[in-house]
């Protein structure tokens, strides 16, 4: 039997807090605050693997991981990242 990898790389996702919230914390309008979900991701167990999949799949928008697109985009250029 194949497992499929994909999905088996995604079960985290179901573990995560903003999965029981909702995303309207974790994209919101531009120029709003993102403080309500970056409470919610650091009561979150799962916050690391977030991050690390933001970053190996260069997303752009949405708080993921408990970082801002902007903060996120630092911390790749920190790491050598584009």
């Amino acid at each position: 039997m194949q497992i499929d990898t994909s999905q088996q790389d995604l079960a985290w996702q179901e573990q995560a807090l903003c999965a029981q919230t909702g995303g309207d914390f974790f994209f919101p309008e531009p120029g709003s605050s993102v403080r309500e979900a970056k409470s919610i991701c650091r009561l979150c167990e799962i916050r690391s693997e977030c991050l690390e999949y933001a970053l190996d799949n260069d997303e752009r928008f949405g708080v993921w991981g408990g970082l801002s697109e902007k903060e996120r985009q630092r911390l790749r250029r920190i790491r050598g990242g584009s």
